[in-house]
């Protein structure tokens, strides 16, 4: 008010008003309720970078902020331990092998679909934040960092590309991935800088040897990076993946239980067929079949959208889902999902139905189970035969043992005797898939021997006793 009565105008540009910070109940902080927080504490507990990040990712600072400690803790183990993982696996390897990123270079072009992928992710994650930025909306861009690193970064990228850093030789395709992760994690950093600005210089200067993140240039997009059609097929099958995923847990069957194959649609042949041995070892499955006719696998039906037509149909309701019920659903959902509308006669009055009037249940048929999502489908055969039990019980005993490597601080090239027993199936599936389970956990040796001393684990319904040593 002073500037403009003085000056003739505002003395700011633009500017954010914080609003007030509340309890997770939404009431106003104060001592009298004893609803407080200490800040030093938090600082203490969790560092001024997460309580920085949580402040900015909950809620925009204009509008009222409900603080949950909670949420700090999702945010610690979303972003900053994720991030700190990916940064020490990286480093971690580059180490062991003596890699120096800057000495060789492999074009982004020439890369693998993986890094290409991430790298246009990555991208599109740059050009996002600084529109954001641009109208000072740091919750969303601190949320976009977030689930890149969270999602796309850790959770697939990372994942995908482990054996590619366990490689032994310093292939082309060992230099992309590591090339790859570097930029990915140096750009990283230059966003994250303005919101976590002790972890970015920290990671940023032990990466790069440079001053400091905080003089760096905010990263520009690279717009030749930017390849819409690579990651809409890779999330195509990240999406298939996931499907498949919800598959198993709807019928309890372990992602380390080997299945013979997963059914998808045939409409997806031509886009995702390179892709096959990736969704085979995510879903941990035989066979990535393209069906011409999902209707063979699968039992549709038609029902009314009550919450949607209630309103609207009132007495009517149950003649339309009897119109509905005598239609072939096979042939009329997948029109229904494409857009068509269904017509019917009810009562001498025509009442048109579109997709939000009408809920589409799905039923797999006997020894199939599905899951559907945005008329995406991933349908799995869920029949087990003695050879994929074998190897599922392999699968567990690796698993166990690579945790007890783990815990008994074992070097990550260490070779080792497994020494084990149990009953006569599962020592069967063990025998039958010996040489699996040595080459898995570095063992040099796999002994059945019933006067073992270790422990006993309960593995997929079997008790085996187990013990491990270093060799």
């Amino acid at each position: 008010a002073i500037s403009t009565f003085v000056m003739g105008k505002s003395p700011y540009k633009n500017v954010l008003v914080n609003d007030l910070i509340l309890d997770k109940e939404g009431k106003k902080m104060s001592k009298s309720r004893g609803n407080g927080v200490d800040s030093f504490e938090l600082f203490d507990k969790y560092g001024a970078d997460v309580v920085r990040w949580y402040l900015y990712y909950v809620s925009p600072a204009w509008t009222p902020t409900r603080f949950d400690e909670e949420g700090l803790k999702e945010v610690d183990s979303k972003f900053f331990r994720t991030v700190k993982n990916v940064y020490n696996f990286f480093t971690l390897y580059a180490n062991t092998d003596g890699i120096n990123v800057g000495d060789f270079h492999i074009d982004a072009k020439e890369r693998p679909e993986l890094d290409r992928w991430v790298l246009s992710k990555l991208n599109n994650l740059v050009k996002g934040v600084r529109e954001d930025m641009e109208v000072y909306d740091t919750t969303k861009a601190v949320r976009k960092i977030q689930e890149f690193v969270s999602e796309d970064l850790s959770n697939w990228y990372i994942r995908r590309s482990r054996r590619r850093f366990w490689a032994e030789d310093l292939t082309d395709d060992k230099k992309a991935v590591y090339q790859t992760t570097y930029e990915v994690l140096v750009t990283v950093m230059k966003l994250s800088a303005p919101f976590a600005p002790y972890i970015s210089e920290e990671i940023f200067r032990n990466l790069t040897g440079e001053e400091s993140v905080h003089v760096a240039y905010f990263p520009e997009v690279d717009q030749a990076l930017i390849d819409e059609k690579v990651e809409e097929k890779m999330d195509l099958v990240r999406d298939i993946v996931g499907l498949g995923r919800g598959a198993r847990e709807s019928v309890k069957i372990k992602v380390r239980q080997p299945l013979q194959k997963v059914l998808v649609d045939g409409a997806y042949e031509t886009t995702i067929s390179d892709l096959v041995p990736l969704i085979k070892e995510e879903l941990n499955v035989k066979e990535v079949e393209f069906a011409k006719n999902l209707a063979e696998y699968m039992n549709f039906s038609l029902k009314p959208n009550f919450r949607a037509l209630g309103p609207v149909l009132g007495k009517n309701m149950g003649l339309f889902g009897k119109k509905l019920g005598e239609l072939d659903a096979n042939e009329w959902v997948p029109k229904v999902q494409a857009g068509e509308k269904i017509t019917v006669d009810l009562n001498g009055e025509s009442f048109t139905a579109s997709e939000e009037h009408i809920q589409v249940n799905i039923a797999a048929k006997e020894g199939f189970t599905v899951n559907m999502e945005n008329n995406v489908f991933a349908i799995l055969d869920t029949t087990l035969n003695e050879t994929l039990i074998h190897e599922g019980f392999a699968r567990e005993m690796i698993s166990r043992v690579q945790q007890m490597r783990k815990n008994n601080d074992y070097e990550m090239m260490d070779n080792i005797k497994i020494v084990y027993h149990a009953d006569e199936e599962f020592a069967a599936g063990i025998d039958a898939f010996a040489d699996y389970v040595k080459s898995e956990t570095l063992a040099k040796e796999l002994v059945k021997d019933a006067g073992v001393e270790g422990e006993v684990y309960n593995l997929n319904d079997h008790d085996v006793k187990l013990f491990v040593e270093k060799l």
